[in-house]
């Protein structure tokens, strides 16, 4: 797979767990179904959303800078070092997702963050 449509499905799946997110916050998808079903007040899950959200922001903006890089055919050593870490992020999150007590975030959160982590090594390499 190239790069380029590495970081198109990235930005896809990005996207989607953006909008995930949202439907979280706003209460259209209950919390105690999500996070391992570990929250326990609709401050803590504000938090926790907030947190998510902004972080795949960051995560998008990189992808972008990433994206646009590749176009001019150009490299950036930090660009691809934060991009690794991306991947290792993904991979605690599967790990942390093996755990989780809702069998939907365990089938789909594990097989959606071990993709996204592959998906990052794909665009970091050389």
């Amino acid at each position: 797979m190239s790069k380029k449509v590495a970081l198109l499905i990235m930005f896809f799946l990005l996207g989607s767990v953006l909008i995930f997110h949202v439907f979280i916050i706003t209460e259209i998808i209950p919390f105690d179904k999500v996070w391992a079903g570990k929250l326990k007040s609709v401050e803590e899950m504000r938090q926790f959303e907030t947190f998510s959200i902004l972080l795949n922001l960051v995560m998008f903006t990189v992808f972008v800078i990433k994206y646009r890089l590749l176009l001019q055919e150009k490299r950036n050593r930090l660009i691809d070092v934060i991009i690794w870490g991306f991947a290792g992020l993904f991979a605690l999150n599967t790990l942390g997702n093996l755990f989780s007590e809702s069998i939907v975030e365990l089938i789909l959160g594990t097989l959606l963050t071990l993709f996204s982590a592959a998906l990052c090594v794909i665009i970091a390499k050389k």
